[in-house]
């Protein structure tokens, strides 16, 4: 599989499993981008669809649903959090978190912007 080539902040949080800091220059952005997808910044892969972000004042961006078959969970390091990682490429994209209450479906993907890449359907 073909990768993109990733900067230097891309890769401390896709492959060394960083974070970037909350309510980076691209929160704003995130909030009010339109219809489309999110695909994973390394490989492209379809993760995320608008219909399922929102907006939960956490600092980075959220989902309630992930694109089947697109994410998959692993229990972190810290032995606390379930790390999300891209199904294709393994790449970190954050965590996720059940029984927050924030959306009818009770799960929030909290993403780092850097490990993802807006697609508009326009």
């Amino acid at each position: 599989m073909n990768y993109n080539k990733l900067t230097p902040e891309e890769e401390y949080v896709i492959l060394r499993k960083g974070t970037e800091r909350p309510f980076g220059a691209n929160y704003e952005k995130f909030l009010h981008e339109g219809k489309g997808i999110y695909i994973c910044r390394q490989c492209n892969t379809p993760l995320y669809m608008t219909e399922n972000k929102f907006d939960s004042h956490c600092g980075w961006p959220s989902f309630d649903d992930e694109i089947a078959g697109a994410v998959k969970r692993v229990p972190d390091a810290d032995g606390r959090r379930v790390e999300i990682i891209c199904a294709s490429c393994g790449g970190h994209l954050g965590h996720v978190f059940i029984g927050e209450r924030m959306t009818p479906k009770n799960t929030r993907h909290c993403v780092n912007y850097t490990s993802i890449k807006f697609i508009s359907a326009e």
